[in-house]
């Protein structure tokens, strides 16, 4: 509630009052005073307190914080992609053996730890993490490619979310794109022409992971390209790195049937394969370069191996989720909790919240992951648009519209939420 602030009604308070009488609003005292000199200097004779708050509450909002993802897309690339778990935040700090050898005593390396725990998970013989996928691709071109061709089937010159184009990625690595193909149908033969015929050092497949070319079509399959003489490197884009899905009880889910994976695409003859590490991995954002030792050492030697390099809250996460695969505890990943659970279960939640408004949806992958995929799922279905009414609750709930009704799915919802959307929408009904 605001303080009440007697003063004269030609003029307002003072800043510093202003700032004071909202200070429930959990903002730095610095921001409280931004919004109180706004407040002021709307100032129309009106509640300046009150208007001072309702600017304190819209730059609360600007910041970063977490939320409720009620929409059922389940990588939303707009929310982080894959929910991770954070530590305690009440934990009192400590510093990280990040690139410290405890053995020694010595400086180690930031990439002992995660690195091979990734590795060893998707049957690498080594691994190099960085920052995001599209840097993997870029540092991979670079180190194995620069000055020299890569072959590309016309089918797989993707672009992908923020403008990442293969043609534009390969311009800045050094390298020049060799076209192989055509757009629906590249055959080996392809390959081989063009390694006969260009300055050819690498060839590069890429995963048509957020969108699908049908009809008329041909793809050559990676046991196909594995003994043309030169790399095979493989962008398999979306973080699956077991189709077998070991990590789950009941094996992997059928929405996922045909989705690359990093061990089968190695086994299948690819010498490098690259993924992000905030899709199917279901960790934070990062790429990941995984497979022969030399060739992995030569992207780590890279002068922009250095610039791609992540941090260390990248690292400790990383290193959590893959013990969870090591240990094959799919439900402690959040992505595979949340992606495996029952459409009865969630039903059971929404009637739980409120029964007249259950009803059976359709969750998808998101993240331009597995496009047109859609996972059965339930949640709340409610006339009329209230998209904007759920986003303004503390914490914000982001649903979606369908037909001219507010859509809640709760597969991407975690279940100790569900009290703040009971909450919410006792206040529509």
């Amino acid at each position: 509630m605001s303080k009440k602030l007697e003063t004269p009604t030609n003029r307002p308070p003072s800043i510093d009052q202003i700032a004071r009488a909202i200070s429930d609003l959990d903002l730095p005292h610095p921001l409280l005073v931004d919004a109180a000199r706004e407040a002021v200097n709307n100032f129309n004779g009106g509640d300046v307190v009150e208007e001072a708050r309702k600017i304190g509450e819209v730059i609360s909002r600007t910041l970063l914080t977490d939320v409720i993802n009620a929409t059922g897309v389940l990588l939303h690339t707009n929310m982080g992609r894959a929910p991770i778990k954070i530590g305690d935040k009440n934990k009192h700090f400590r510093f990280s053996n990040l690139e410290f050898d405890l053995e020694t005593g010595e400086r180690g390396s930031r990439q002992d730890r995660s690195s091979k725990l990734i590795a060893r998970a998707c049957g690498a013989e080594s691994a190099l993490i960085v920052n995001n996928c599209a840097s993997a691709v870029l540092l991979v071109i670079a180190a194995l490619a620069e000055g020299r061709g890569v072959a590309v089937s016309r089918s797989e010159l993707v672009e992908i979310g923020g403008g990442f184009r293969i043609p534009e990625i390969l311009q800045q690595s050094g390298a020049h794109l060799v076209e192989v193909g055509t757009t629906n149908r590249t055959r080996r033969k392809d390959f081989e022409k063009a390694i006969n015929k260009k300055d050819v050092s690498l060839v590069l497949k890429v995963h048509q992971s957020n969108y699908r070319i049908v009809g008329f079509t041909e793809t050559t399959d990676i046991s196909e390209m594995a003994d043309l003489g030169i790399p095979l490197v493989v962008d398999i884009g979306s973080g699956l790195i077991d189709s077998a899905c070991p990590w789950l009880e009941n094996g992997p889910p059928k929405w996922l049937i045909g989705e690359p994976a990093a061990r089968q695409s190695l086994e299948s003859g690819a010498e490098i394969v690259t993924f992000s590490g905030d899709k199917l991995f279901g960790g934070p954002q990062a790429g990941i370069i995984a497979g022969k030792t030399e060739l992995v050492e030569l992207c780590a030697q890279h002068p922009l191996a250095r610039a791609v390099r992540p941090g260390s809250l990248t690292m400790s996460a990383l290193q959590d989720i893959t013990i969870s695969y090591l240990e094959r505890k799919g439900s402690s990943i959040p992505f595979w909790e949340m992606s495996t659970t029952s459409v009865d279960e969630l039903k059971g939640r929404a009637d739980k919240i409120n029964a007249k408004f259950t009803t059976e949806t359709n969750a998808t992958p998101g993240g331009g992951t597995l496009p047109g995929v859609e996972i059965p799922s339930a949640g709340l279905k409610l006339a009329g648009d209230h998209v904007e009414f759920f986003r303004q609750q503390n914490p914000p709930i982001i649903c979606r519209m369908d037909n001219n009704q507010t859509v809640i799915d709760l597969m991407t919802v975690h279940p100790s939420d569900d009290a703040f959307i009971d909450a919410a929408i006792k206040k529509i009904h």
